[in-house]
């Protein structure tokens, strides 16, 4: 049986091009102006308009016949962005499927579009060349909803298991369903669901490593601290492990290592080790995986990261970190 999609090299640097201008247009005016010289590239990248009119569009997605595929969760759309004739712009935009609860997350697995709402997980029977989705089939229909966190995302690994992001529900809380800070692991047909990791209070982006299989995850700390703390992380997420939310952070030097949170919590033992020091300044808040594919690899085998500051910064960022 056939594994996920795996886009051609092409494919994913032109939607690396998308991922960043659509980065760059979500963000609100009041916390990342547009001005010149605000998105900075590695070595040859350049940034070019692939699409335009979307609203604010989210999470993307390349379809096995390679066209793009962006969510609107404000519109609640899916909009197929086909560009049949290669020269690097959408032809047109066209409406996949319309009417869904904020969709989100978006990956292709075995002939299916998958789609995370915000209370649910859908997915579309896929043929080649559809720019159209017909009846959704529901395959989860009771996620944790809503919430200030409310953003699902969704990633196949080559166990053949699905796995969802869901965020705490406030900035800092005490959540009482457990499945919130946490990321989902459920067969493709939604059922046998469990906790696959705990401590990680909002995981916008999540993707599998194309190299070591490693599922990897973005973390957004909290927010009305200071800058730069505590800082937004990159995870390797394992089976079983406890990344620190709600409890405990790790600091931005390593001389530092988890300081608790300003919540009057006791130390926790049981927190598993963050593989990659915090990223601050700036902090991946638009993190892996927002164009559907693992991430891009370059020839030195480091990933690409579209980033912006923390909220509130004293200062704000828009650029790429690797």
């Amino acid at each position: 049986m056939a594994g996920p999609c795996v886009p051609t090299e092409a494919a994913r640097r032109a939607c690396l091009l998308c991922l960043i201008a659509l980065a760059v247009a979500c963000a609100p005016a009041a916390r990342v102006p547009a001005q010149e010289g605000a998105v900075r590239l590695p070595p040859g990248f350049r940034l070019e308009t692939f699409a335009s009119g979307l609203g604010a569009p989210r999470f993307m997605a390349v379809s096995p016949s390679g066209d793009l595929l962006v969510s609107v969760p404000s519109r609640g759309q899916i909009v197929a962005l086909p560009d049949r004739d290669g020269d690097g712009r959408a032809d047109r935009a066209v409406v996949y499927a319309d009417g869904l609860n904020r969709p989100h997350g978006l990956a292709f697995f075995h002939g299916f579009l998958y789609v995370a709402e915000t209370g649910a997980v859908v997915r579309f029977p896929y043929r080649s060349g559809d720019l159209t989705g017909g009846k959704p089939e529901v395959v989860i229909r009771d996620l944790p909803s809503g919430g200030g966190h409310w953003t699902r995302t969704l990633a196949f690994g080559s166990d053949g298991k699905m796995y969802v992001s869901v965020g705490s529900s406030r900035n800092v809380c005490e959540e009482r369903d457990p499945r919130r800070a946490a990321i989902l692991q459920f067969n493709p047909d939604g059922t046998g669901g469990r906790i696959f990791a705990r401590g990680i209070r909002n995981a916008v982006g999540i993707a599998f490593h194309p190299q070591t299989g490693e599922l990897w995850a973005t973390d957004n700390g909290r927010d009305w601290l200071r800058d730069d703390f505590p800082p937004d992380t990159i995870l390797v997420v394992k089976d079983g492990a406890h990344y620190g939310w709600l409890g405990a952070a790790r600091g931005r030097d390593h001389g530092e290592g988890r300081r608790p949170l300003r919540l009057g919590r006791p130390r926790r033992d049981d927190l598993s080790d963050l593989p990659f020091d915090p990223l601050a300044p700036p902090s991946p808040h638009f993190p892996l995986a927002h164009a559907g594919f693992p991430w891009h690899l370059d020839s030195r085998g480091e990933s690409r990261v579209p980033a912006e500051g923390g909220w509130p910064r004293a200062e704000t960022h828009a650029h790429l970190v690797g």
